[in-house]
């Protein structure tokens, strides 16, 4: 038995425990299908299921490094409000669960603010990252989009918006609330110095965000399959006492019924926006943000030169 315990064993968990580890983060399961995605497959296809196409959540960097020319971009240092002014507590403080968030994300809150060139074009973008608290909009994320406003008017080029938000944010109360005038305002900005504003719905957009300045773009671009609304699709049916249609609050139902004007794959999404705006700024001329030549503009590319 000596020889046994003393020799044999060991060497067995020697020779067990010397076998590289396989990481266990090489494989990901499609919430739709259930298919399992090689990680560098899906990578290569944006966070995109080669199988049933359904599109993933995509953090903002990778989002940003999608959009623009080369995947370079600067980022911009965002105000920095007062932090839990209402001295809010659920199950835990506010500013502790905004310390969680912001170790796990690495960011200050859930919006990142970018510029550099798309299509040679200088343009500014605002993403939401849903991994930080759903993205819920409260203060940090107003003054994130006031900054991008005043940002794209200064450097006179479009603000493109791209929100993955649960709405407004339930522990700041009221002055979550207030970001949404605020948001319209900044909107209305960049249109009044006759800049285009464009919205990319991403999965999901609801809440206080679709109410506000999510909902008042130039253009509204989906990602196929987004949910988009307002209430939930429960709290719905629940009030209205009536079984809602299949597709109810996607993107593809919001566009047979005239609430987004396009929606694209992935793939296609930084060559349909730069399409867009190539259209809405040709030959550099200043649009008025008061009337619908960002409509006309874009329903003069006609069905056939945008990728649905």
């Amino acid at each position: 038995m000596n020889w046994l315990t003393n020799y044999i064993r060991p060497k067995l968990r020697a020779l067990v425990s010397s076998r590289p580890k396989t990481p266990d983060n090489l494989w990901t399961k499609c919430p739709n299908c259930e298919a399992m995605l090689f990680h560098r497959d899906l990578e290569a296809n944006l966070h995109v299921c080669q199988h049933c196409g359904h599109h993933m959540r995509l953090a903002p960097t990778k989002r940003l490094a999608m959009l623009f020319d080369d995947g370079k971009y600067e980022t911009i240092e965002l105000p920095k409000p007062a932090v839990d002014p209402l001295k809010f507590r659920d199950t835990k403080r506010y500013t502790d669960r905004l310390k969680d968030f912001q170790a796990k994300t690495g960011r200050h809150d859930a919006l990142v603010v970018a510029h550099g060139k798309m299509g040679g074009r200088d343009t500014v973008v605002a993403v939401f990252d849903f991994d930080f608290l759903a993205g819920t909009m409260g203060t940090a994320v107003g003054e994130g989009l006031v900054a991008a406003a005043k940002l794209a008017v200064m450097q006179h080029a479009p603000l493109v918006v791209v929100p993955a938000s649960g709405g407004a944010r339930m522990q700041e109360g009221i002055l979550s609330l207030m970001q949404m005038p605020r948001s319209i305002i900044a909107v209305e900005q960049v249109k009044e110095a006759g800049l285009p504003y464009i919205v990319v719905l991403t999965d999901p957009t609801t809440g206080g965000v679709t109410a506000s300045f999510a909902m008042v773009g130039d253009i509204h671009i989906a990602e196929r399959g987004s949910q988009i609304g307002f209430a939930g699709a429960r709290v719905i049916e629940e009030t209205i006492r009536e079984t809602l249609p299949e597709g109810f609050q996607r993107a593809e139902y919001l566009l047979d019924h005239g609430m987004v004007d396009v929606v694209v794959v992935r793939k296609e999404l930084r060559e349909s926006i730069i399409r867009i705006l190539g259209h809405l700024r040709r030959d550099h001329v200043a649009l008025t943000g008061t009337d619908n030549s960002h409509a006309a503009a874009y329903s003069s590319l006609g069905a056939e030169s945008l990728p649905y």
